[in-house]
């Protein structure tokens, strides 16, 4: 019968307990796991962490009760549920918990997160989440789980990067699950490579869940494809975040098709500026999209000439993916299109003949 009831339980628990009283008993710092799986089911889940907790008032209210490891042998807990409710035994996980997984949030959206980083999160006891990566409630995500901001702006590291290494490498040594959330993809300027090397030598576990990088997913929503055929076979993804040398900049220009600049928008004016002198003409398309897959997105389009102007006119800000190149004329035909709702993305339209 408890092995059944067990199988069932493991059911439900993948589907829906919408606002059963469930009680959990277990000792500290084992039942995390139990408690974050059935709250994402939609149970109303209460913690007993001593069997002199598992009192009759405590029991009057449950529907279901979950014994977590040692507390299957606690005799005062299994008597005082007998006859009010089916009673679970979950084992204790066989192995440590302690790890780290690097999710990349994607570009914008709960909607462009992978189903896997999802799940990442619904099992995380520590969330270590960046202020673009905008999915939302994380603390709904993570049901339990500590989140922390370390979320960095432009200038300003409110968290050092390594502290936060230093935290992720910490809690995950303590046994806790750490999710190191970030926006975009955790290898595209995300400073991902140097997290998972804290974790390797740690001697921790280490997962990295690919993200939808702003480079590609924030152009596109904007109708610009960084290839086209006939125009663009290929393109190279920069850091704006400091201006680009000489050098650079005439191998930018040398090797053609498109540029994209990302955190450059503090820099618009000698990345521009650089890349003119680098040899690419001055009435080059390139464009600005602001706030890539949020309801303020917006496109500035114009040239390398023209662009640092009508930001400034425009007021765009951070964050934003700047663009360069002959795909940059797409998104006159995005523009075009028909829909059948108002678009999510205002067009300022400089010509480019």
């Amino acid at each position: 019968m408890e092995r059944e009831l067990r199988r069932e339980a493991a059911v439900l628990i993948e589907t829906d307990l919408m606002g059963l009283p469930v009680l959990v008993v277990g000792p500290p710092g084992l039942t995390a796991s139990t408690v974050r799986r059935y709250e994402r089911a939609g149970a109303v889940v209460s913690v007993v962490t001593a069997p002199g907790g598992v009192t009759g008032e405590a029991c009057a209210r449950a529907r279901l009760g979950v014994l977590v490891g040692p507390a299957s042998t606690w005799a005062t807990a299994r008597a005082a549920l007998a006859g009010r409710c089916p009673v679970v035994n979950e084992p204790v996980p066989d192995a440590p918990r302690g790890r780290v997984v690097l999710v990349g949030a994607g570009p914008g959206g709960l909607e462009l997160m992978t189903l896997a980083g999802i799940r990442a999160l619904a099992d995380a006891d520590v969330v270590l989440t960046d202020r673009l990566a905008e999915v939302g409630d994380v603390a709904a995500l993570a049901p339990g789980a500590e989140v922390v901001d370390v979320g960095k702006r432009p200038g300003h590291h409110a968290v050092p990067q390594d502290e936060i290494e230093r935290l992720m490498v910490e809690r995950a040594l303590a046994g806790s699950t750490v999710v190191r959330l970030k926006g975009g993809d955790p290898y595209v300027f995300g400073r991902g490579g140097e997290e998972v090397a804290a974790a390797v030598q740690a001697g921790l576990p280490v997962t990295v869940l690919p993200g939808v990088s702003s480079a590609v997913g924030v152009p596109g929503s904007a109708g610009i494809p960084v290839t086209h055929r006939g125009v663009s076979h290929t393109f190279t993804v920069v850091s704006g975040h400091v201006p680009l040398e000489p050098e650079q900049a005439r191998a930018l220009a040398g090797l053609g098709g498109t540029v994209v600049l990302l955190m450059g928008m503090h820099n618009l004016v000698p990345l521009t500026t650089a890349l003119v002198r680098g040899g690419l003409a001055v009435d080059t398309p390139a464009a600005v999209v602001e706030r890539g897959f949020s309801p303020d997105q917006r496109s500035i389009v114009g040239t390398l000439g023209t662009l640092p102007d009508l930001v400034s006119r425009a007021r765009a800000s951070s964050p934003s993916v700047i663009v360069v190149g002959e795909v940059v004329r797409q998104s006159a035909v995005w523009a075009a299109r028909r829909v059948v709702a108002p678009p999510a993305d205002k067009i300022v339209l400089d010509v480019v003949a």
